[in-house]
């Protein structure tokens, strides 16, 4: 009799990488004219990684992606698949597969994902629809930007608020399904909110035939809307993904926001009702990492022991896009 493919989705390994440099908002005090109470006050950041000249973002993303898979006890060899999460590649192409080529894990199809601050959401979510069709058992999902790339050094109101960081889990094939509920959605109409745009020069090639050449500007952001898209639209599609997972605010044992700012993480707590020590925050630490926030706020948990197996968590992503999603999730097998 042949065996049915186990469809039901387990994260049974996380990792997470920075770069070595701590820049802390007394330092940035001497780039723009900012101070750490000010900083502090409005997004609750006091120290944010960035990395050097010689870190490339696939190689931060290899060590989060090694250590994930030394936890979920497999090698790189049995990795069906890897979805860089990521809008900082190190390649316009994708980077995905230079992390693949670093890890070994030459059995696996990799490929690059963009959505920016929901990317590990979205990736998250994209990653389960393979498992559940049977069709990989083991997936890799990183999350990793360094946006310090990108960020306008001389704009005091964008400087302040991003790090470089990467985060990994590993999904893996189980008999159980530990992915309780999700809710994805974008909004193109307020894609102006957030951008790193590309600029172009004419170029004219010969008569009567003219290209585009340039490159990406730096970040720009309009905070306010940013804070009323986050605080209005995440609360209601957490409680979408409660409501798919048959489950209400009180039977999360916790909350693991896209480390955006602290304001933020607290109005949108407030409005589900959950209580404080139930919401994971750890951007004092580092700042808004993009891409990487909830899988590395995810690893720090994990590691000093306070999530536990069987631990329910509600995460969200929100950010450029506008994009924003949220999943629920079991830990462990």
């Amino acid at each position: 009799m042949l065996q049915q493919p186990m469809t039901g989705i387990a994260i049974t390994g996380s990792g997470s990488a920075t770069p070595a440099l701590a820049v802390d908002n007394h330092m940035l005090s001497q780039l723009v004219e900012t101070s750490d109470e000010w900083i502090a006050s409005r997004t609750g950041i006091r120290q944010r990684r960035l990395a050097d000249p010689q870190t490339s973002l696939s190689a931060i993303a290899t060590i989060a992606a090694q250590n994930a898979i030394a936890m979920a006890g497999i090698t790189p060899l049995d990795i069906d698949l890897i979805i860089l999460a990521t809008s900082s590649a190190d390649d316009l192409f994708g980077s995905a597969c230079q992390v693949q080529a670093q890890l070994g894990a030459n059995r696996a199809v990799a490929f690059d994902l963009t959505a920016a601050c929901s990317g590990f959401v979205f990736g998250l979510v994209t990653a389960a629809q393979y498992i559940r069709t049977g069709v990989y058992q083991n997936i890799l999902l990183i999350g990793a930007d360094m946006l310090s790339r990108w960020v306008d050094w001389s704009d005091r109101s964008t400087c302040v608020l991003f790090g470089d960081a990467a985060g990994a889990v590993v999904l893996q094939a189980n008999q159980e399904d530990r992915l309780l509920g999700f809710e994805l959605r974008s909004d193109g109409t307020q894609n102006n909110s957030l951008n790193v745009a590309y600029q172009g020069q004419a170029k004219e090639l010969f008569a009567g035939a003219t290209i585009s050449q340039g490159t990406y500007q730096p970040l720009t952001m309009n905070g306010q809307e940013v804070y009323r898209f986050a605080v209005q639209k995440v609360p209601e599609v957490i409680e979408k993904a409660l409501y798919r997972a048959n489950l209400t605010a009180d039977g999360v044992d916790w909350l693991l926001l896209h480390q955006a700012n602290q304001r933020i993480l607290d109005a949108i707590a407030n409005r589900l009702k959950i209580p404080t020590e139930k919401v994971i925050s750890n951007l004092a630490n580092y700042g808004n990492t993009s891409a990487a926030s909830i899988p590395l706020a995810l690893d720090e948990q994990v590691r000093q022991g306070k999530i536990k197996p069987g631990d329910t968590i509600v995460t969200s992503g929100f950010g450029a896009g506008l994009t924003w999603g949220a999943a629920i999730f079991q830990w462990g097998r």
